[in-house]
């Protein structure tokens, strides 16, 4: 057998490993850590009206289990990483070793961002009330207003990214737009709800149609939640 037959068969062999590995479930290769993906609140066909339900199942437990298990494999070797919550870490970016703020950044991003994101749908829509719909009002120019500027950033965000509604301990309110999976946590701020654009989050149902997905959002949102996040914001105990 030649040299160069040898390292043909080597390099079969390695490829059909590495097309093997893709397959499995990401959830079966997250290595043990201390980051856990969270069970999705509702039934995966539970957004229907904005999110398919392969769609769902497809982000929820490959998607974002992969960004569980890159996370977990980053910090593994970094305990006092370890020891911290997600959002702690995204906060004090900068402080993270450089041999592994890239993958934090973007796998403890999209760990947190992911986490917010299942926890906000499973909802009838509508419209908030209460103390919320004051600070929409206030701040963001009412409902009409708020929906269109949101969307408007939503399609704006080239490539891959978030569209987010930052919130203040005061319960002030923002629209922030970040590329990737970076997130509002990251310039020390609280994020109150957030839409992801991301091509996988919708592409199967709406291919290149972002601003359909995007109006339909609206359709699957829990205003209860999202209020409860608010109220978590002021009293200073909302997390991701």
């Amino acid at each position: 057998m030649t040299t160069m037959h040898r390292r043909g068969l080597l390099f079969g062999a390695a490829g059909l490993a590495a097309m093997a590995a893709t397959r499995r479930p990401a959830s079966a290769q997250a290595p043990s850590g201390p980051f856990t993906l969270p069970a999705l609140p509702y039934a995966p066909n539970a957004n229907e009206r904005a999110i398919d339900a392969m769609t769902m199942e497809i982000h929820h437990g490959r998607h974002h289990a992969a960004y569980v298990a890159n996370l977990n494999a980053a910090v593994k070797d970094h305990s006092a990483l370890a020891q911290m919550p997600v959002d702690e870490i995204l906060m004090r970016l900068s402080q993270v070793p450089e041999a592994v703020r890239t993958a934090i950044r973007n796998n403890g991003g999209g760990h947190a961002n992911h986490s917010m994101f299942w926890e906000i749908m499973g909802g009838e829509g509508g419209e908030p009330t209460g103390d919320l719909k004051a600070a929409i009002d206030r701040d963001l120019g009412g409902m009409e207003k708020f929906r269109t500027d949101f969307n408007t950033a939503g399609t704006r965000v080239f490539g891959s990214g978030w569209v987010f509604v930052a919130v203040t301990p005061a319960g002030n309110l923002s629209l922030v737009s970040k590329p990737n999976q970076d997130t509002p946590l990251m310039d020390g701020g609280r994020v109150l709800m957030g839409n992801d654009v991301w091509e996988h989050a919708y592409y199967l149902r709406y291919q290149n149609r972002r601003a359909d997905y995007l109006t339909a959002w609206w359709n699957v949102l829990s205003w209860e939640k999202i209020a409860a996040r608010y109220d978590a914001a002021k009293n200073g105990t909302l997390r991701i």
